[in-house]
C-alpha cells in the first residue's frame, strides 16, 4: 500500500444505499455522503477514503463483506480499468430501475415539477455490442496492468491501441476485447495494433506530439456498411499508403476507408482534410423506410436501434395530423426532422454546425423529402422574431439540445412562439429539469418517457411532452 493511502481513513462496514451521479454509488458516514465507484446498492463494504470535503467524501472499495442481491459478475475483462460501462456489476433490471429513479429525482428535486405518472423506461434489446461508433487512441505510453514489475519500461513493449484511463490524458490501456461494438471491430483494432508493431511504426507520444499513428475510428451501421478512419500524426505518404492498403486488403468488408493527418495539439479532426482511400465517403443507417447518410464527422445516435425507439416516442408525442409547422431545434443532421416530415406540413430545422446542416439537406434529398428547411446558426441568436416572421409560427417544437440544455434565450423564444406542444428530448435529466421549470408557468407536463440508450452505464435519455396551458 502506498504511503499516501496509509494516511487516508478506512470506513468499515459501510452500507451502500443508492446509485448516484456519474455512475457512483452512495453511502453515508458521519452525516456525510460518500460516493463510491463500482459499488452496488445493498453492498456492505470497507472503503478507503480518496477525497474529503466538508459535505461529502469519495472512496474506493477495498473489501466486500456482503454482496448486494443486484450485484452480478461483470462480463468485460477490462471492467474497473476502463472508464466506460461502469454499471456492469449491476443486473440489467436494476440498471433500468436506477435510471428511472434518476429521471424522477431530477424532475422532482431539481425542477420541483408537477408530473403525471412516469412511463416505464424503454429498456434496450441488446445490452452489449450496441454501439455503432468507437474511437481508439494509439500511445507509446501503455498503462502496465500485469507482468513482473522489475522490468524497466524501456525494455517493455509500451505501445498500445485502446482507451485513455479515466483522468489520465497521457496513458492508454491496451484493449484486448471491447464488448460495445460488433465484429469486425475487435478484429480490426487488434490487427491494426499488431501490424503497426510488426512493421515498427511509431505510436503517438502525447508528451512530444510525435508519432505516425494517432487515432483509429470504427463506424458500423445497421445496413451492413463499415467505415474506418485512420488519423495519422505525421504526413508520411509512404507509410500512410502502406497502412491503408494493408488494412483494406485484410478487411474487404470495409465500405468506406478514410485517413487524416492531424499534427495539432488536440484530437479533433473535423476541421481537417479527410481523404477517401476506398469506397464511399459515408455509411448508411436505416430507420423504418428512411436512409441516412453518415459521414466521417456526422453525428448519429450511437445506439441506432434504441434511437428508433426514442424517435418513435418523439413523433408520437408530437401528435402530428399533417397540418403542422414543426420546428426541430438542435437538428444535427436532420434525423428527427426527416423522421417526422411525412406526418406534418413542414419542418424547419436549426443547427449550429454548418456541415451537419449540409448532411441534413442531403438526407432529405435521398429520401425524397421536400417539406424540410434547414438553417445553420447559433440557436440563441438565430431563433429570433425575424426568423419566426420568415418561417412561420410553429404549432409543434421538438428540441434535442446538448447535455448543457437550452440557452435561456431559446426557452424565452419558445414561450413567445407559444406552440401547442413541445417535445423535449434530453440526455441529461438534470438540465432538462432546470429548463422545464422555466417553462412551468406556460406549459404542463403531459407525458414522461425515459429510454435506455446506453446499457452498462448510468446515462439515460428522457422524452417529455409539454402541452400549452389554456
Amino acid at each position: 500500500m502506498r504511503r499516501k493511502d496509509k494516511e487516508l481513513p478506512i470506513l468499515e462496514n459501510l452500507r451502500i444505499i443508492d446509485a448516484g451521479a456519474e455512475g457512483k454509488a452512495i453511502a453515508r458516514h458521519d452525516n456525510r455522503v460518500v460516493f463510491i465507484p463500482f459499488a452496488a446498492p445493498g453492498d456492505l463494504v470497507d472503503a478507503q477514503v480518496t477525497l474529503r470535503k466538508s459535505t461529502f467524501m469519495e472512496a474506493r472499495i477495498i473489501k466486500i463483506h456482503e454482496k448486494s442481491d443486484v450485484r452480478i459478475e461483470p462480463a468485460c475483462r477490462h471492467y474497473g480499468l476502463c472508464g466506460g460501462c461502469r454499471w456492469q456489476h449491476l443486473d440489467y433490471k436494476a440498471q433500468t430501475a436506477y435510471k428511472q429513479k434518476q429521471v424522477t429525482d431530477a424532475l422532482t428535486r431539481i425542477g420541483h415539477l408537477e408530473l403525471p405518472e412516469i412511463s416505464q423506461i424503454a429498456g434496450a434489446p441488446a445490452t452489449y455490442y450496441y454501439r455503432n461508433k468507437l474511437e481508439y487512441t494509439f500511445s507509446n505510453r501503455k498503462w502496465l496492468t500485469g507482468g513482473p514489475n522489475n522490468i524497466d519500461p524501456d525494455d517493455r513493449n509500451m505501445n498500445a491501441l485502446g482507451y485513455h484511463l479515466p483522468g489520465m490524458f497521457d496513458r492508454v490501456f491496451d484493449v484486448e476485447d471491447c464488448m460495445l461494438q460488433p465484429e469486425p471491430s475487435n478484429q480490426m483494432r487488434l490487427w491494426m495494433r499488431d501490424f503497426a508493431i510488426e512493421n515498427e511504426l511509431t505510436f503517438w507520444n502525447v508528451k512530444t506530439w510525435q508519432g505516425l499513428l494517432r487515432n483509429f475510428v470504427i463506424r458500423t451501421s445497421n445496413s451492413g456498411d463499415l467505415m474506418v478512419i485512420v488519423i495519422f500524426g505525421e504526413d508520411n505518404p509512404v507509410s500512410i499508403q502502406m497502412v491503408m492498403e494493408n488494412l483494406t486488403q485484410r478487411f474487404p468488408a470495409i465500405t468506406s476507408a478514410m485517413w487524416v493527418v492531424n499534427t495539432k495539439r488536440n484530437d479533433v479532426f473535423a476541421d481537417l482534410d479527410i481523404h477517401l482511400y476506398k469506397g464511399e465517403p459515408y455509411i448508411r443507417e436505416k430507420m423504418e423506410d428512411l436512409t441516412f447518410r453518415v459521414g466521417p464527422v456526422s453525428f448519429f445516435q450511437t445506439n441506432a436501434r434504441q434511437a428508433l425507439t426514442l424517435y418513435k416516442y418523439a413523433r408520437e408525442f408530437a401528435a402530428l395530423t399533417g397540418e403542422e409547422l414543426v420546428y426541430d431545434l438542435y437538428t444535427g443532421t436532420g434525423t428527427i426532422a426527416n423522421f417526422v416530415a411525412r406526418r406534418c406540413h413542414r419542418v424547419v430545422g436549426i443547427e449550429y454546425v454548418e456541415s451537419a446542416v449540409r448532411d441534413a439537406r442531403v438526407n432529405s434529398s435521398i429520401n425524397r423529402i421536400e417539406n424540410t428547411d434547414f438553417v445553420a446558426g447559433d440557436m440563441a441568436k438565430t431563433l429570433d422574431e425575424k426568423f419566426v416572421l420568415k418561417h412561420g409560427r410553429p404549432q409543434v417544437v421538438i428540441t434535442d439540445p446538448p447535455r448543457a440544455g437550452m440557452h435561456p434565450d431559446v426557452i424565452k423564444r419558445i414561450i413567445e412562439m407559444s406552440p401547442r406542444r413541445v417535445v423535449y428530448i434530453s440526455c441529461n435529466p438534470a438540465t432538462q429539469a432546470r429548463d422545464l421549470a422555466l417553462m412551468a408557468d406556460h406549459y404542463s407536463i403531459n407525458r414522461v418517457q425515459p429510454v435506455d440508450m446506453f446499457p452498462q452505464t448510468h446515462h439515460v435519455e428522457n422524452v417529455v411532452l409539454l402541452v400549452r396551458k389554456a
